[in-house]
Order: structure tokens, then sequence, then C-alpha cells
């Protein structure tokens, strides 16, 4: 797969594959209209602690279909310092992964948890919630093993904070692209297995719950729906945020124009199909040059030769004495 490589950050020269293998490699990667599930880096940071540890795991069992995880404990990746997101920057191109939750901890900042996206594999925001209160998957029992892993959820954000301070509607667009999944025209209703639900308290905290759908028996077509709380369990506060460039932002809001382009002078008819109108210029048929065919071109040749024979032919006695008169 050497052949392979995509582009890395900063890199002009564009890589072409030299295998089949190699084409779909980088057709998978390449950008699209409709992009696929956003896949998810889940990693350490310096140092950690047990609560950050479950979290990890429990945010990972959550999308363990479209994620990554490491295990091992990473020095230099650091988002909010200057040059610490090279690292994590590598990390995600290698990986594929456009969305990132990292996990620290320390005495400045207890049990950090930063949620972040990456365009271009170049580090776009980032967001760092200290987690105040948590209760795993585990610890609800059977609850917690009730939705089904692939199943996409109902997502609730329940206060006018999210729309109105810029950390909490940055939060609610991470929380959004981490549990939508790969976009969908249509969904069945019965695969809606769970509810992911957002609460804003304040300016500063937000707290994060999730319920399995369980469905009744109401007497009635309709069945009654019952939430049953499935974790994880966790109350959040916002800590530090990294919002984008604003020549970033503009380039990843770009859409393509989707759809055929118009055609000037062109319709379409149930009957004939494709119609087209053209113009044509005036034509002077004099001087138009037109196909010849073989016909008209042996009339002409034989006409030529008729009238050669008749100038070799010798002049009567009659045109002999009217030539003299006529001069």
């Amino acid at each position: 797969m050497e052949d392979a490589q995509p582009l890395v950050p900063g890199q002009t020269k564009l890589v072409k594959a030299k295998t089949r293998r190699g084409k779909r490699y980088l057709e998978a990667r390449a950008p699209k209209a409709i992009e696929d599930a956003k896949r998810a880096l889940f990693l350490y940071g310096n140092q950690t602690s047990q609560v950050i540890k479950d979290v990890l795991t429990d945010l990972f069992q959550l999308k363990r279909l479209e994620g990554q995880k490491f295990t091992r404990k990473n020095e230099n990746v650091r988002p909010f310092e200057t040059g610490g997101e090279t690292s994590l920057e590598f990390y995600c191109n290698r990986s594929n992964c456009p969305l990132f939750v990292l996990g620290s901890h320390s005495k400045k900042r207890p049990h950090n948890l930063v949620l972040g996206r990456m365009f271009d594999f170049r580090l776009y925001d980032a967001l760092e919630l200290g987690v105040d209160d948590f209760k795993a998957i585990k610890d609800f029992g059977a609850a917690g093993t009730a939705a089904q892993m692939g199943n996409k959820p109902c997502i609730i954000f329940v206060g006018e904070k999210f729309e109105s301070v810029p950390a909490l509607a940055l939060a609610k667009s991470l929380l959004l692209d981490f549990f939508r999944g790969e976009q969908v025209d249509r969904i069945n209703l019965a695969g809606i297995d769970r509810v992911v639900m957002a609460v804003a308290v304040d300016d500063t905290r937000l707290q994060l719950r999730q319920y399995a759908i369980r469905f009744k028996k109401s007497g009635t077509r309709i069945p009654r729906v019952v939430l049953t709380e499935m974790g994880p369990h966790m109350g959040l506060s916002v800590r530090r945020y990294r919002l984008p460039p604003s020549d970033m932002q503009q380039e990843a809001m770009r859409q393509p124009k989707l759809g055929k382009k118009k055609q000037k002078n062109v319709s379409s008819d149930l009957l004939d199909g494709k119609v087209g109108r053209i113009y044509m210029p005036k034509q002077n048929m004099d001087t138009l040059g037109l196909s010849k065919y073989k016909g008209t071109k042996r009339e002409r040749r034989d006409s030529a030769r008729e009238a050669a024979e008749a100038r070799k032919r010798p002049k009567s006695a009659e045109q002999q004495a009217t030539a003299p008169a006529e001069e």
C-alpha cells in the first residue's frame, strides 16, 4: 500500500495509485457529495484516571462500528497548545478519523475530556469538558444492553442555551456529528431503540443521558412508549473551546452544485425526448460548398467531352463562308 498513501497536511503533491487496490483505497477516502459515517479516534493523554478510562470505554462502545481506540498514552497530544495538534493530526490521518475523543487527567484539569473535529486532517475545532458526574453503562444492568449496535438514535437537545451560548452551540454540533452516523433519506421507526438527550443546565454545564425505548401495550394500534435509562450518565462542565478559523470554516462549508447543468435552447418532450433549437445564419447557395454526387460529376465529364469533340470537328462550307462576314 505504499503507492496509495493519502495526502498529509501541508503536502501539495497529488498521489496517484499504481494498483487497483490502491485506487479503491484512495476513492474510499476521497471527498464525496454525501459523506460516509464519520469515524472517531479515541486516545489517552499523558495521564489518565479511572473515570476517564470508563468514559472512553462507554463512548467507544457507542461508536464501535465507526471508531478506533488507542490504548497507550500520548504525551505530545495537546489540541489547545501551539504545535500540540501535530501528532493528533498525524494519528487521525493514519486512522482515517475526522473525529477524535481525548481523555486526560491532571491536578489543574481533573477528569478532562476533549471532543474535536478535523477538516482535511487539520484541526478544525475542539471543546474541552470536565466530567463532574459519571455512571457507566454496566451500572444499569440489563437496561444497558437493550439497544442494538448500529441503530440510529433519536437525539434531543433541551434548552435555549444551545443556540445562544457559543460553547454549547459547539457542543451541540459535535454531539450531532458523533452520534448521527451515516446520513440516510428514510429510516424504519422500529429501528430507533434509544434516545440521546442533552440538557443545558446553564451557560457552562450540560447533562448527557441515554435512554432505551420500550414499546408497551396500550390497547390501540399505537403502542405506549416507555423510556428506561441505560447509560452512560454524565454531568459535564465546559472549560475551554476552540472555534475554527474563518477561512477554514468557509472552505469546509462549501457545497458542490448538484443536479444537471441547464443547457440553452434544449428542452425535453414526452414523445420526442430531447428537443433542441438551432439558429442558423443566412446562407448564399451560390457560394456554398456542397457535396457533389457521382451522378453530377459524370454529367459534367460527358458535357466537357462533347464540347471538346465539337471544337475538334472540321467546320462545314457554310460556316467557313460566313466566318469572314461575321468578323
